[in-house]
């Protein structure tokens, strides 16, 4: 505890310090006095004036996310996963976490992250009018200087300021989308829940980019230089290769809109493969220097990315898949038992034989601790990529074996449930997925824990009684020894487009058994059981590889082509030279600490026998509208804890004022206006002691 306390504080203080740059950085007292002084004490032959640049800019966000993985390494050593937290025991900083605003274009935006927000726009504010006050000094001065008209030199120097604002907001654009981020653990945010970080930080970053191109564009048309566009300049800022890199931006930009992203979603998921572009040719376009501010976010991208890359190059063992009667369908993947999650953890899945390039991220509906040779995901035929995987694995005659590949699982650093008297679960459709992880996890808490688990107040909503089969997911297939009257369950399920049973007859729900490869593989972390610590291993290590292959090919080929020419080594070359080293750096620190934990993890995977049993329906898969067959008593007692609502929707106002407990945690997940619904009712304050999560992964 002393060392990963110690660790948390050298991590706030480098943080505060880079922060205190960031608000320096725009300043005359940064660049005509820190600055120089820190080149004369940086520069040498080994790195020249990058030097400076890696040390200012990326060494403090490295630094923190190297830390950060080591401080993630120490915390899960012996660590419940579950929770091990007293009930009853809220933090501290419970109240900043309630919903602030929930109607908007923002979303459901909690009191921190609207107080980080307005941070951070002060800071975009701040540097703005700082530029404008240095840039805008001797703008008469420099007009007759350069013999232009006054407005003609003050928007030479808007463009220039607006792209100089926008470096910072790309400095921050990938942190959020790099799903196995140390940073992000270590301040306890998911992927997942970050991303419309991403989507803030986009449409910013976009709109000053556009801005400083339109800028340029009207002042060299205005001036007669409109030659300037095709340019590539030997030093210096090249115009062609930020034209390039802001066309690839403007493509993602227009294609992110969420009317386009959900009606379109493949031209969004394509179209952002555009970033390679928009980056190579932006690091062109200002040199690697001035790019080192946003060099570390995509460092970190970069391992993620590789990292992820190398994973989905397993086919993963289907064991067996459970097909439900609305059109849902339960994939079950043989699990390595060192492989450890918490509740509502994501994973990713592609299917070449439906589509090679799409990734689509579904939630773990197992719990790793109730599971431990599984891992189960629930998808719902709702799009397309969706429909086509039901209709592979229902069809009469199945196929005896689907290529599946996997990325994850992500999820959160702890859930925190067992510091709750009371859960209040809210789902509406196949929103009520990330809930059967947590019951399941808190099932087995409750046999296994100290201290009493919270009750259990899950309020699902369906269109049609079928989808009511999706209850029957809450328990595993195997069945379970465990009590689960020790749970305190209490179901409120309502079907919303039906006014009574329907007594036809009953779909079954059909468990299907596969054939898997020899050559498939069990799920498992891509860096085995230590993966914080062999990430934090993998940064420091490439990190380290890039400055030695930086030092020697400036020392002994920059600097004596430089000496001998009597010019200035080429910018862009420069530049693309540093860019093909980060990327060999981190190939070789990554592939290395891959191959080392795929032979390890090797000697400990059991080889699992063909399994050719029949295609038969499970235990105890009827209907929850009609009559019950009862032949375990878990299934029964979870008949028993479940009422059926027909033809209207919960008044979720009036049953949250019958709730009576001194710590409620309130999950919702599902539709937009669902989860808007409840963040309103917790953000009103009219009912006390409530603890507001929502939950999505809608893009």
């Amino acid at each position: 505890r002393v060392v990963r306390l110690a660790m948390k504080v050298l991590i706030m203080v480098v943080f505060l310090g880079y922060v205190l740059i960031l608000i320096m950085m725009p300043t005359n007292i940064f660049y005509l006095r820190w600055m120089p002084n820190i080149l004369s004490r940086t520069h040498s032959t080994y790195f020249g004036q990058q030097g400076a640049s890696l040390l200012i800019y990326a060494f403090p966000i490295l630094f923190i996310a190297t830390l950060s993985a080591f401080y993630s390494h120490l915390g899960t050593r012996g660590a419940d996963r579950s929770d091990s937290r007293v009930q009853g025991r809220s933090s501290r900083y419970d109240s900043w976490k309630m919903p602030a605003l929930v109607k908007g274009p923002l979303g459901i935006v909690s009191w921190i992250e609207l107080a980080l927000l307005t941070m951070f726009l002060a800071l975009l504010v701040w540097s703005f009018s700082s530029y404008v006050h240095a840039m805008f000094a001797n703008v008469a001065q420099e007009a007759i200087r350069v013999r232009e008209r006054m407005w003609e030199v003050k928007l030479d120097s808007a463009a220039l300021l607006l792209g100089l604002v926008g470096n910072i907001c790309l400095a921050f654009l990938f942190f959020p989308v790099t799903r196995g981020s140390s940073v992000l653990h270590f301040i306890g945010v998911t992927s997942e829940a970050s991303v419309k970080y991403h989507i803030w930080f986009g449409h910013i970053t976009m709109a000053l980019f556009t801005a400083h191109g339109l800028c340029y564009a009207i002042f060299w048309a205005d001036t007669h230089q409109i030659s300037e566009m095709i340019k590539w300049q030997k030093i210096g800022v090249s115009n062609v290769a930020g034209e390039i890199s802001l066309l690839a931006g403007v493509v993602m930009w227009a294609t992110a809109f969420q009317r386009i992203r959900r009606k379109m979603f493949e031209l969004f998921f394509y179209s952002h493969y555009l970033y390679i572009i928009f980056v190579l040719f932006f690091v062109l376009h200002v040199g690697f220097s001035t790019a080192c501010l946003m060099l570390p976010g995509f460092y970190l991208f970069l391992i993620d990315r590789y990292l992820r890359f190398l994973q989905s190059r397993r086919k993963i063992r289907l064991v067996c898949t459970r097909v439900l009667p609305c059109q849902a369908v339960e994939l079950n993947f043989s699990k390595s038992p060192g492989l450890s999650y918490t509740p509502t953890s994501t994973a990713f899945l592609n299917v070449p034989s439906i589509s090679k390039l799409q990734w689509h991220p579904f939630t773990i509906t197992s719990s790793s601790n109730l599971d431990p040779d599984k891992l189960s995901i629930v998808v719902k035929s709702e799009g397309r990529w969706t429909k086509m995987l039901y209709e592979i694995l229902s069809s009469s005659s199945p196929v005896e074996r689907l290529e599946i590949s996997l990325e994850g699982p992500y999820g959160p650093p702890s859930t925190n449930l067992l510091r709750h008297d009371m859960l209040v679960m809210i789902s509406g459709g196949s929103g009520i997925t990330p809930f059967i992880s947590i019951i399941r996890e808190l099932l087995f808490a409750a046999n296994t824990a100290t201290h009493k688990a919270p009750r259990i107040l899950l309020i699902c909503a369906f269109k049609k009684e079928l989808d009511l089969a999706m209850l029957e997911l809450l328990l595993p297939d195997s069945g379970t020894n465990l009590d689960i009257s020790l749970l305190h369950l209490q179901i409120e399920a309502y079907v919303t487009r039906e006014k009574e049973t329907v007594k036809d007859d009953e779909e079954l729900i059909r468990t299907v058994w596969l054939k898997p490869s020899t050559n498939d593989a069990p799920v498992s972390a891509v860096l085995g059981s230590r993966s914080w610590l062999w990430l934090g291993l993998i940064i420091s290590s490439s990190v380290l590889i890039f400055l030695v292959l930086v030092g020697i090919i400036t020392r002994y080929y920059i600097y004596p082509t430089e000496r001998d020419s009597n010019g200035m080594y080429l910018d862009a070359s420069r530049a693309a030279l540093y860019v093909i080293f980060a990327c060999v750096s981190i190939a070789a620190s990554a592939t290395g600490a891959f191959l080392w934990n795929k032979k390890q993890s090797s000697r400990e995977v059991v080889q699992i026998q063909d399994m050719n049993a029949p295609t038969a329906a499970s235990p105890g898969a009827s209907g929850y509208g009609g009559d019950w067959e009862l032949e375990c008593l878990p299934r029964q007692t979870l008949i028993q804890s479940t009422n059926v609502h027909y033809g209207k929707r919960p008044d979720l106002k009036k049953i949250f004022m019958g709730i009576e407990a001194s710590s409620i945690g309130v999950l919702a997940s599902g539709p937009w206006k669902l989860r808007q619904d409840v963040a309103a009712i917790c953000s009103s304050g009219s009912v006390a002691n409530l603890h507001f999560q929502s939950i999505s992964f809608s893009w």
